[in-house]
Protein backbone atom coordinates (compact mmCIF):
# COMPACT_ATOMS: atom_id res chain seq x y z
CA UNK A 1 0.00 0.00 0.00
CA UNK A 2 1.43 3.39 -1.00
CA UNK A 3 1.86 6.20 1.49
CA UNK A 4 -1.01 8.16 -0.05
CA UNK A 5 -3.32 5.14 0.02
CA UNK A 6 -2.46 4.47 3.66
CA UNK A 7 -3.23 8.03 4.68
CA UNK A 8 -6.56 7.79 2.87
CA UNK A 9 -7.34 4.61 4.81
CA UNK A 10 -6.42 6.34 8.08
CA UNK A 11 -8.62 9.32 7.28
CA UNK A 12 -11.53 7.01 6.52
CA UNK A 13 -11.01 5.14 9.81
CA UNK A 14 -11.02 8.42 11.72
CA UNK A 15 -14.22 9.52 10.01
CA UNK A 16 -15.29 13.08 9.18
CA UNK A 17 -14.90 14.21 12.79
CA UNK A 18 -11.22 13.31 12.59
CA UNK A 19 -10.54 15.84 9.82
CA UNK A 20 -8.43 18.00 12.14
CA UNK A 21 -6.13 15.09 13.09
CA UNK A 22 -2.81 14.61 11.30
CA UNK A 23 -3.22 11.21 9.56
CA UNK A 24 0.55 10.64 9.60
CA UNK A 25 0.64 10.91 13.39
CA UNK A 26 -2.52 8.79 13.65
CA UNK A 27 -0.95 6.06 11.51
CA UNK A 28 2.17 6.14 13.68
CA UNK A 29 0.04 5.77 16.79
CA UNK A 30 -1.62 2.69 15.29
CA UNK A 31 1.86 1.27 14.62
CA UNK A 32 2.87 2.03 18.21
CA UNK A 33 -0.24 0.25 19.53
CA UNK A 34 0.86 -2.87 17.68
CA UNK A 35 4.41 -2.51 18.97
CA UNK A 36 3.64 -2.15 22.67
CA UNK A 37 1.44 -3.60 25.36
CA UNK A 38 -1.26 -1.37 26.91
CA UNK A 39 -0.01 1.20 29.38
CA UNK A 40 3.67 1.09 28.34
CA UNK A 41 4.91 4.23 30.09
CA UNK A 42 8.15 4.48 28.11
CA UNK A 43 6.25 4.46 24.82
CA UNK A 44 3.74 6.94 26.19
CA UNK A 45 6.45 9.38 27.25
CA UNK A 46 8.25 9.12 23.90
CA UNK A 47 5.09 9.65 21.87
CA UNK A 48 4.03 12.61 24.02
CA UNK A 49 7.38 14.42 23.84
CA UNK A 50 8.71 13.43 20.42
CA UNK A 51 5.49 12.83 18.54
CA UNK A 52 4.38 9.40 17.38
CA UNK A 53 6.05 9.52 13.95
CA UNK A 54 9.46 10.74 15.10
CA UNK A 55 9.52 8.43 18.12
CA UNK A 56 8.70 5.45 15.91
CA UNK A 57 11.44 6.37 13.44
CA UNK A 58 14.03 6.59 16.22
CA UNK A 59 12.96 3.20 17.57
CA UNK A 60 13.21 1.56 14.15
CA UNK A 61 16.63 3.14 13.60
CA UNK A 62 17.90 2.00 17.00
CA UNK A 63 16.58 -1.55 16.55
CA UNK A 64 18.12 -1.88 13.09
CA UNK A 65 21.49 -0.41 14.08
CA UNK A 66 24.42 -2.67 13.21
CA UNK A 67 26.48 -1.80 16.29
CA UNK A 68 26.03 -3.84 19.43
CA UNK A 69 24.28 -1.01 21.25
CA UNK A 70 22.24 1.15 18.89
CA UNK A 71 20.71 3.21 21.67
CA UNK A 72 23.31 5.98 21.77
CA UNK A 73 21.71 8.19 19.12
CA UNK A 74 18.28 7.38 20.49
CA UNK A 75 19.24 8.56 23.97
CA UNK A 76 20.84 11.74 22.61
CA UNK A 77 17.66 12.58 20.67
CA UNK A 78 15.54 11.97 23.77
CA UNK A 79 17.78 14.20 25.89
CA UNK A 80 17.64 16.97 23.30
CA UNK A 81 13.83 16.79 23.17
CA UNK A 82 13.49 16.81 26.96
CA UNK A 83 12.20 13.27 27.51
CA UNK A 84 11.84 12.69 31.24
CA UNK A 85 14.89 10.89 32.63
CA UNK A 86 17.05 11.25 29.50
CA UNK A 87 19.16 13.94 31.18
CA UNK A 88 20.83 11.12 33.16
CA UNK A 89 22.18 8.73 30.47
CA UNK A 90 23.52 6.19 32.98
CA UNK A 91 20.02 5.71 34.42
CA UNK A 92 18.12 6.16 31.17
CA UNK A 93 20.25 3.76 29.08
CA UNK A 94 19.03 0.52 30.75
CA UNK A 95 15.44 1.78 30.48
CA UNK A 96 15.88 2.33 26.75
CA UNK A 97 17.61 -1.01 26.22
CA UNK A 98 14.86 -2.84 28.08
CA UNK A 99 12.19 -1.05 26.03
CA UNK A 100 13.94 -1.77 22.72
CA UNK A 101 14.25 -5.43 23.73
CA UNK A 102 10.48 -5.50 24.34
CA UNK A 103 9.62 -3.82 21.06
CA UNK A 104 12.19 -5.32 18.68
CA UNK A 105 10.41 -8.69 18.21
CA UNK A 106 7.24 -6.89 17.08
CA UNK A 107 8.83 -4.55 14.57
CA UNK A 108 7.36 -5.21 11.16
CA UNK A 109 4.94 -7.79 12.52
CA UNK A 110 1.81 -5.74 11.86
CA UNK A 111 0.87 -3.58 8.89
CA UNK A 112 -1.00 -0.40 9.79
CA UNK A 113 -3.32 -0.78 6.81
CA UNK A 114 -4.22 -4.34 7.81
CA UNK A 115 -4.87 -3.27 11.42
CA UNK A 116 -7.20 -0.49 10.32
CA UNK A 117 -8.96 -2.78 7.84
CA UNK A 118 -9.57 -5.33 10.60
CA UNK A 119 -11.13 -2.63 12.77
CA UNK A 120 -13.35 -1.36 9.98
CA UNK A 121 -14.48 -4.93 9.21
CA UNK A 122 -16.32 -4.99 12.53
CA UNK A 123 -17.60 -1.43 12.23
CA UNK A 124 -15.08 0.09 14.63
CA UNK A 125 -13.89 3.66 14.43
CA UNK A 126 -10.33 4.73 15.21
CA UNK A 127 -9.90 7.36 17.93
CA UNK A 128 -6.73 9.30 18.69
CA UNK A 129 -6.08 12.26 21.01
CA UNK A 130 -7.44 15.46 19.53
CA UNK A 131 -10.18 13.76 17.52
CA UNK A 132 -13.81 14.39 18.32
CA UNK A 133 -15.01 11.49 20.44
CA UNK A 134 -11.68 10.89 22.20
CA UNK A 135 -12.50 10.59 25.93
CA UNK A 136 -10.34 13.27 27.47
CA UNK A 137 -10.55 11.68 30.92
CA UNK A 138 -8.09 8.95 29.86
CA UNK A 139 -5.43 11.63 29.39
CA UNK A 140 -5.30 11.79 33.20
CA UNK A 141 -3.34 8.53 32.98
CA UNK A 142 -0.33 10.48 31.72
CA UNK A 143 2.29 8.24 30.07
CA UNK A 144 0.03 5.25 30.79
CA UNK A 145 -2.77 6.68 28.63
CA UNK A 146 -3.83 4.65 25.59
CA UNK A 147 -2.10 5.49 22.31
CA UNK A 148 -5.28 4.85 20.32
CA UNK A 149 -8.77 3.60 21.01
CA UNK A 150 -11.14 1.58 18.87
CA UNK A 151 -14.85 2.19 19.35
CA UNK A 152 -17.99 0.38 18.27
CA UNK A 153 -20.81 2.65 19.32
CA UNK A 154 -24.33 3.81 18.68
CA UNK A 155 -23.51 7.35 19.77
CA UNK A 156 -20.86 9.40 21.51
CA UNK A 157 -23.03 11.31 23.97
CA UNK A 158 -20.97 12.72 26.82
CA UNK A 159 -22.58 12.09 30.20
CA UNK A 160 -21.40 11.86 33.80
CA UNK A 161 -20.27 8.28 34.22
CA UNK A 162 -20.17 5.74 37.01
CA UNK A 163 -17.85 2.74 36.86
CA UNK A 164 -19.53 -0.31 38.41
CA UNK A 165 -17.20 -3.26 39.03
CA UNK A 166 -17.09 -6.34 41.20
CA UNK A 167 -16.70 -10.07 41.50
CA UNK A 168 -17.27 -12.44 38.61
CA UNK A 169 -18.64 -15.05 41.02
CA UNK A 170 -21.09 -12.69 42.67
CA UNK A 171 -23.70 -13.53 45.27
CA UNK A 172 -27.43 -12.89 44.89
CA UNK A 173 -27.11 -10.01 47.36
CA UNK A 174 -24.28 -8.57 45.27
CA UNK A 175 -26.32 -8.74 42.07
CA UNK A 176 -29.22 -7.00 43.79
CA UNK A 177 -26.95 -4.24 45.10
CA UNK A 178 -25.33 -3.75 41.69
CA UNK A 179 -28.75 -3.59 40.03
CA UNK A 180 -30.09 -1.00 42.46
CA UNK A 181 -26.99 1.20 42.29
CA UNK A 182 -26.90 1.01 38.48
CA UNK A 183 -30.63 1.69 38.12
CA UNK A 184 -30.36 4.69 40.42
CA UNK A 185 -27.37 6.05 38.50
CA UNK A 186 -29.15 5.54 35.17
CA UNK A 187 -32.22 7.40 36.43
CA UNK A 188 -29.94 10.22 37.57
CA UNK A 189 -28.53 10.61 34.06
CA UNK A 190 -25.25 8.70 34.35
CA UNK A 191 -23.62 6.45 31.78
CA UNK A 192 -22.44 3.11 33.18
CA UNK A 193 -18.86 1.94 32.65
CA UNK A 194 -17.74 -1.66 33.25
CA UNK A 195 -15.66 -4.46 31.77
CA UNK A 196 -18.19 -6.77 30.11
CA UNK A 197 -17.20 -9.72 32.32
CA UNK A 198 -19.41 -12.25 34.06
CA UNK A 199 -20.88 -11.35 37.43
CA UNK A 200 -21.25 -7.76 38.59
CA UNK A 201 -20.05 -6.31 35.26
CA UNK A 202 -22.79 -8.14 33.37
CA UNK A 203 -25.45 -7.09 35.89
CA UNK A 204 -24.44 -3.45 35.51
CA UNK A 205 -24.56 -3.56 31.71
CA UNK A 206 -27.91 -5.40 31.62
CA UNK A 207 -29.59 -3.02 34.05
CA UNK A 208 -28.27 0.01 32.15
CA UNK A 209 -29.61 -1.40 28.89
CA UNK A 210 -32.99 -2.13 30.48
CA UNK A 211 -33.09 1.43 31.84
CA UNK A 212 -32.26 2.90 28.45
CA UNK A 213 -29.01 4.40 29.72
CA UNK A 214 -25.74 4.46 27.74
CA UNK A 215 -23.26 1.84 28.91
CA UNK A 216 -19.64 1.29 27.93
CA UNK A 217 -17.75 -2.01 28.07
CA UNK A 218 -13.96 -1.74 27.99
CA UNK A 219 -12.46 -4.84 26.38
CA UNK A 220 -9.18 -6.46 27.42
CA UNK A 221 -8.38 -7.59 23.86
CA UNK A 222 -9.05 -6.21 20.41
CA UNK A 223 -12.32 -4.57 19.46
CA UNK A 224 -13.23 -7.73 17.52
CA UNK A 225 -12.66 -10.01 20.51
CA UNK A 226 -16.04 -10.53 22.20
CA UNK A 227 -14.95 -12.01 25.52
CA UNK A 228 -16.16 -13.87 27.49
CA UNK A 229 -18.00 -16.02 24.95
CA UNK A 230 -21.05 -16.30 27.17
CA UNK A 231 -21.51 -12.52 27.05
CA UNK A 232 -21.35 -12.07 23.27
CA UNK A 233 -25.02 -11.16 22.96
CA UNK A 234 -24.75 -8.78 25.90
CA UNK A 235 -21.71 -7.05 24.40
CA UNK A 236 -23.52 -6.64 21.09
CA UNK A 237 -26.40 -4.99 22.95
CA UNK A 238 -23.89 -2.72 24.70
CA UNK A 239 -22.54 -1.64 21.30
CA UNK A 240 -26.06 -0.93 20.09
CA UNK A 241 -27.00 1.22 23.08
CA UNK A 242 -23.64 2.54 24.25
CA UNK A 243 -20.13 1.61 23.19
CA UNK A 244 -17.41 -1.01 23.18
CA UNK A 245 -13.91 0.35 23.64
CA UNK A 246 -10.53 -1.33 23.17
CA UNK A 247 -6.96 -0.05 22.97
CA UNK A 248 -5.23 -3.17 21.62
CA UNK A 249 -5.22 -3.77 17.85
CA UNK A 250 -8.02 -5.90 16.40
CA UNK A 251 -7.17 -9.59 16.69
CA UNK A 252 -5.41 -9.20 20.06
CA UNK A 253 -6.49 -11.91 22.47
CA UNK A 254 -7.34 -11.05 26.10
CA UNK A 255 -4.70 -12.10 28.64
CA UNK A 256 -4.36 -11.77 32.39
CA UNK A 257 -2.02 -8.80 32.02
CA UNK A 258 -4.32 -7.06 29.56
CA UNK A 259 -7.27 -7.45 31.92
CA UNK A 260 -5.25 -5.67 34.61
CA UNK A 261 -4.17 -2.95 32.17
CA UNK A 262 -7.78 -2.57 30.99
CA UNK A 263 -8.86 -1.72 34.53
CA UNK A 264 -6.99 1.59 34.45
CA UNK A 265 -9.21 2.68 31.53
CA UNK A 266 -12.39 1.78 33.42
CA UNK A 267 -11.16 3.87 36.36
CA UNK A 268 -10.22 6.80 34.12
CA UNK A 269 -13.51 6.76 32.20
CA UNK A 270 -15.61 6.83 35.37
CA UNK A 271 -16.23 10.07 37.24
CA UNK A 272 -16.60 7.77 40.25
CA UNK A 273 -16.10 4.05 40.84
CA UNK A 274 -18.14 1.68 43.00
CA UNK A 275 -16.94 -1.80 43.95
CA UNK A 276 -19.99 -3.94 44.69
CA UNK A 277 -18.33 -7.23 45.65
CA UNK A 278 -14.67 -8.19 45.62
CA UNK A 279 -12.71 -11.10 47.00
CA UNK A 280 -9.28 -10.65 48.51
CA UNK A 281 -7.64 -10.74 45.07
CA UNK A 282 -10.41 -9.48 42.84
CA UNK A 283 -9.52 -7.49 39.73
CA UNK A 284 -12.08 -4.94 40.91
CA UNK A 285 -9.60 -3.92 43.60
CA UNK A 286 -7.12 -3.11 40.85
CA UNK A 287 -9.72 -0.79 39.28
CA UNK A 288 -10.32 0.86 42.66
CA UNK A 289 -6.57 1.34 43.10
CA UNK A 290 -6.30 3.09 39.72
CA UNK A 291 -9.31 5.27 40.51
CA UNK A 292 -7.71 6.28 43.79
CA UNK A 293 -4.44 7.17 42.07
CA UNK A 294 -6.40 9.35 39.65
CA UNK A 295 -8.19 11.12 42.49
CA UNK A 296 -11.59 9.73 41.51
CA UNK A 297 -14.17 9.02 44.23
CA UNK A 298 -14.22 5.34 45.20
CA UNK A 299 -17.13 3.58 46.93
CA UNK A 300 -17.50 0.05 48.28
CA UNK A 301 -20.67 -1.88 49.11
CA UNK A 302 -20.60 -3.65 52.49
CA UNK A 303 -21.61 -7.27 52.83
CA UNK A 304 -21.71 -10.00 55.45
CA UNK A 305 -18.41 -10.19 57.32
CA UNK A 306 -18.45 -13.94 56.74
CA UNK A 307 -18.72 -13.56 52.95
CA UNK A 308 -15.49 -14.06 51.02
CA UNK A 309 -17.03 -11.99 48.21
CA UNK A 310 -17.00 -8.90 50.46
CA UNK A 311 -13.49 -9.14 51.93
CA UNK A 312 -12.01 -6.76 49.35
CA UNK A 313 -14.76 -4.18 49.83
CA UNK A 314 -14.36 -4.25 53.60
CA UNK A 315 -10.61 -3.77 53.31
CA UNK A 316 -11.05 -0.81 50.99
CA UNK A 317 -13.26 0.89 53.55
CA UNK A 318 -11.21 -0.15 56.59
CA UNK A 319 -8.01 1.20 55.03
CA UNK A 320 -9.62 4.50 54.08
CA UNK A 321 -9.43 3.87 50.36
CA UNK A 322 -13.16 3.89 49.69
CA UNK A 323 -16.30 5.45 51.09
CA UNK A 324 -19.01 3.16 52.38
CA UNK A 325 -22.15 3.07 50.24
CA UNK A 326 -24.90 4.06 52.66
CA UNK A 327 -27.57 4.77 50.03
CA UNK A 328 -27.75 3.45 46.45
CA UNK A 329 -27.60 7.03 45.16
CA UNK A 330 -24.27 7.85 46.86
CA UNK A 331 -22.04 6.74 43.92
CA UNK A 332 -24.26 8.50 41.36
CA UNK A 333 -24.19 11.72 43.36
CA UNK A 334 -20.39 11.62 43.42
CA UNK A 335 -20.23 10.93 39.69
CA UNK A 336 -22.58 13.83 38.95
CA UNK A 337 -20.59 16.15 41.18
CA UNK A 338 -17.26 14.99 39.78
CA UNK A 339 -15.92 14.70 43.33
CA UNK A 340 -16.80 13.24 46.71
CA UNK A 341 -19.87 14.66 48.46
CA UNK A 342 -19.12 17.55 50.79
CA UNK A 343 -17.73 16.42 54.11
CA UNK A 344 -16.78 12.93 52.92
CA UNK A 345 -13.19 12.20 53.73
CA UNK A 346 -12.89 8.46 53.37
CA UNK A 347 -12.78 8.23 49.60
CA UNK A 348 -9.64 7.88 47.54
CA UNK A 349 -8.07 11.19 46.70
CA UNK A 350 -9.13 12.73 50.02
CA UNK A 351 -5.62 12.89 51.42
CA UNK A 352 -5.63 9.39 52.90
CA UNK A 353 -2.43 7.40 52.57
CA UNK A 354 -2.95 4.82 49.81
CA UNK A 355 -1.61 1.75 51.54
CA UNK A 356 -1.54 -1.62 49.82
CA UNK A 357 -4.24 -4.10 50.60
CA UNK A 358 -3.36 -6.70 53.17
CA UNK A 359 -3.20 -10.32 52.12
CA UNK A 360 -0.91 -10.31 49.09
CA UNK A 361 2.15 -10.63 51.31
CA UNK A 362 1.06 -14.17 52.03
CA UNK A 363 1.93 -15.14 48.45
CA UNK A 364 5.56 -16.36 48.47
CA UNK A 365 6.24 -15.33 44.87
CA UNK A 366 4.98 -11.80 45.50
CA UNK A 367 7.26 -11.69 48.54
CA UNK A 368 10.21 -12.72 46.36
CA UNK A 369 9.69 -9.98 43.79
CA UNK A 370 9.12 -7.41 46.55
CA UNK A 371 12.40 -8.44 48.15
CA UNK A 372 14.12 -8.24 44.76
CA UNK A 373 12.97 -4.70 44.03
CA UNK A 374 15.55 -2.15 45.09
CA UNK A 375 15.51 1.61 45.40
CA UNK A 376 15.61 2.16 41.64
CA UNK A 377 13.06 1.04 39.10
CA UNK A 378 13.82 -2.40 37.66
CA UNK A 379 12.90 -4.30 34.50
CA UNK A 380 11.26 -7.73 34.54
CA UNK A 381 14.61 -9.24 33.57
CA UNK A 382 16.44 -7.58 36.48
CA UNK A 383 13.76 -8.74 38.92
CA UNK A 384 14.10 -12.28 37.54
CA UNK A 385 17.89 -12.19 37.99
CA UNK A 386 17.66 -10.93 41.54
CA UNK A 387 14.80 -13.19 42.61
CA UNK A 388 15.95 -16.38 40.87
CA UNK A 389 12.53 -16.77 39.27
CA UNK A 390 11.65 -17.29 35.62
CA UNK A 391 10.42 -14.35 33.54
CA UNK A 392 6.95 -15.93 33.40
CA UNK A 393 6.84 -16.32 37.20
CA UNK A 394 8.05 -12.75 37.65
CA UNK A 395 5.38 -11.43 35.27
CA UNK A 396 2.62 -13.23 37.19
CA UNK A 397 3.96 -12.15 40.59
CA UNK A 398 4.32 -8.51 39.50
CA UNK A 399 0.80 -8.57 38.05
CA UNK A 400 -0.55 -9.89 41.36
CA UNK A 401 1.52 -7.35 43.30
CA UNK A 402 0.12 -4.56 41.14
CA UNK A 403 -3.39 -5.93 41.63
CA UNK A 404 -2.88 -5.62 45.38
CA UNK A 405 -1.28 -2.18 45.16
CA UNK A 406 2.16 -3.38 46.30
CA UNK A 407 4.09 -2.53 43.13
CA UNK A 408 3.62 -0.08 40.30
CA UNK A 409 5.09 0.28 36.82
CA UNK A 410 6.79 3.56 35.90
CA UNK A 411 8.62 4.74 32.81
CA UNK A 412 11.78 3.34 34.38
CA UNK A 413 10.42 -0.07 35.33
CA UNK A 414 8.92 -1.68 38.42
CA UNK A 415 9.04 -0.09 41.85
CA UNK A 416 7.40 -0.69 45.22
CA UNK A 417 4.12 1.23 45.50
Amino acid sequence: MSGGDLLAVVRAALGPVGAEVDPVQAAARVAWSSLTEPGDAVAGELVTVLGAERALGLVVEACEATEEDGSGGFIAACAEAGVDGAEDPDTFRPVVRSALDRWRPRLGRSDVGDVIAAGRNVGARLLVPGADGWPGSVDDLGPHAPLVLWRRAASAEALPSLAVVGARANTVAGAEAAAEITSTAADAGCAIISGGAYGIDAVAHRVAIAAGAPTVAVLAGGIDQMYPAGNVDLLRNVARQGALLAESPPGTRPTRWRFLARNRLIAALGDATVVVEAGARSGALNTAHHAGQLGRPVFAVPGAFSSSASVGCHRLVAQGRAQLVVHPRDPADAALAGSLPAGAGAGAGAGVVDEPLAGARLDPEVLRVLDALGRRAMSDHDVAVRSGMSLAEVADALALGQLQGLVTHTSGGWVRA
